[in-house]
């Protein structure tokens, strides 16, 4: 006897029709061929309305058989003797979870899409995610872009809740596994197919109403998604941990800044001073990173964890690009650094008190160039070699050194008068090569990271490239290819609110 459909199963043919009468309407050929896909789309639209009327009646069979459940197990429904009734005047209590992919996300309601969205991020149990990354996440899907919410404004948090839903669906991870290591030659059951399918369908509407060409290929599931994941405290891309992170779903991000607004004391009964700040309008226009991961048949053969592994490369890559991008990018088609943006403006720049030298005099000098008002919230960003050289300094004059509020001998101190440090390997080498050394060249950075913007633009993408070949003959090479790509960009909004060191 063939098995009831169930409400989800008919609500999957559905998604695969639907999508097949789509792409019929958008049908461009002679007119035979119009003529063929009219044909066949009002067959698709009949055979949808019936299985329209089928999924009406398995959701009213279904609620009725689980309301039979419930009643059988409350005592007043049992006959005396039933070995399932208990002696307290109170049954047991039965706890129903509802399925959050149980409807489709493009049509739930924001409030429907965020609740959603949670119980999936707070349930996840196959991804390792801190408490850290789903506290972000839960920041992220409760903003908006109401009226109501200027600091939603850039940022459309049911989006992001609705890739959640669209992504972390069971069917869409068992076919996002299956294309990453098979690409074209996967095979996917009905409910596969209806996942990919709701997901493309969603982003490339999307991307149409946006006016945004890159949208495509198959979606990162958001738990393992570095583009949302990293930004919640990259340990190796560390600018990232005091930085200000801007999420966006367009193109570009627009802020305001200001250096302050001037008060004055005037005298009674007289005009009020023009004490009106300067505001900026500092823009951080979004870039596309590129990754691709070639790979041999013989791997995708033998390696059935290459998936997994292949996340973590993606992971590892983009985290290293970002990294190299916020502290030396040049600007130009690609995110700036702040030794980038800070270098090309002479207001914060601090030379060395002797070319070719670089000494603790030199510290201090750069420190109490740093306005008040930024101190408080400052960092430090140096190399390791540069930071080394301060140790050394401290270590000159005993581990009491005036020049500093800890002992920079000992392992582990990363603070300098009372404000942390970041040590990169981005960072510029300058100590490495001085003394002797003469001629510009950057040394470190200080200042309130706040002013230094990231805009991350939420979702990673990837597709296969099914077959490579060589270089010379053009000839099969028998690999395969991952090709992602995101979208992101970075610049100083504010750059008086750093300072930095240099040798000239």
């Amino acid at each position: 006897m063939a098995k009831r459909q169930s409400a989800v199963d008919i609500a999957a043919q559905m998604e695969v029709i639907r999508s097949q009468i789509v792409e019929l309407s958008e049908t461009d050929g002679t007119d035979d061929e119009i003529d063929a896909a009219v044909t066949r789309s009002n067959e698709l639209l009949a055979e949808f309305q019936e299985l329209e009327t089928k999924r009406a009646e398995a959701v009213e069979y279904e609620k009725k058989v689980e309301a039979v459940r419930g009643a059988a197990l409350l005592p007043q429904h049992r006959e005396p003797g039933d070995t399932r009734e208990v002696t307290r005047s109170r049954g047991p209590e039965i706890i129903i979870k509802n399925d959050p992919f149980a409807d489709d996300p493009r049509h739930l309601t924001s409030g429907e899409v965020v609740s959603r969205a949670m119980t999936v991020i707070d349930g996840e149990k196959y991804v390792p995610v801190s408490d850290a990354n789903k506290a972000y996440l839960d920041q992220l899907v409760h903003r908006s872009q109401e009226a109501d919410d200027p600091e939603g404004a850039q940022f459309d948090g049911t989006y992001l809740a609705r890739r959640v839903l669209l992504t972390e669906n069971p069917a869409y991870r068992a076919a996002f596994k299956k294309y990453a290591r098979l690409g074209p030659l996967a095979q996917f059951n009905q409910r596969e197919q209806a996942a990919i399918s709701a997901f493309q369908d969603y982003e490339l509407r999307r991307a149409a109403s946006e006016g945004t060409p890159s949208a495509g290929g198959y979606g990162v599931p958001v738990m393992i998604d570095p583009t949302i994941i990293i930004t919640s405290g990259a340990a190796d891309a560390p600018i990232l941990r005091v930085c200000r992170t801007e999420p966006v779903t367009n193109n570009i991000w627009k802020g305001v800044s200001s250096a302050g607004m001037s008060w004055s004391y005037d005298s009674e009964g007289s005009e009020v001073s023009d004490d009106a700040p300067t505001l900026a309008q500092p823009s951080v226009t979004v870039y596309m990173p590129r990754g691709f991961i070639p790979y041999s048949i013989e791997v995708q053969q033998d390696y059935p964890g290459f998936a997994s592994e292949m996340g973590r490369l993606l992971d590892q890559g983009y985290t290293d690009l970002l990294a190299a991008a916020t502290v030396t990018g040049s600007g130009s088609s690609q995110p700036r650094g702040i030794f980038t943006a800070l270098d090309a403006n002479t207001n914060v720049e601090v030379v060395t008190t002797t070319d070719g030298a670089f000494g603790g005099v030199d510290v201090f000098k750069v420190w109490n160039a740093l306005p008040e008002r930024y101190r408080s919230r400052a960092t430090w960003v140096m190399s390791v070699h540069v930071e080394s050289a301060i140790r050394q300094f401290a270590a000159a004059a005993g581990s009491s050194s005036a020049y500093f509020t800890v002992d920079l001998t000992q392992d582990g101190i990363s603070r300098i008068n009372g404000r942390p440090v970041i040590t990169t390997d981005y960072a510029p080498t300058f100590a490495s090569t001085v003394p002797g050394t003469t001629g510009a060249a950057n040394i470190l950075v200080v200042g309130d990271f706040s002013n230094y913007v990231i805009a991350q633009r939420a979702g990673m993408s990837i597709e296969q490239v099914p077959l490579m070949v060589g270089g010379s003959g053009r000839r099969p090479t028998g690999q395969r290819g991952i090709f992602a790509w995101a979208r992101h960009g970075a610049d100083s909004v504010n750059d008086l609110g750093f300072r930095i060191l240099q040798n000239q």
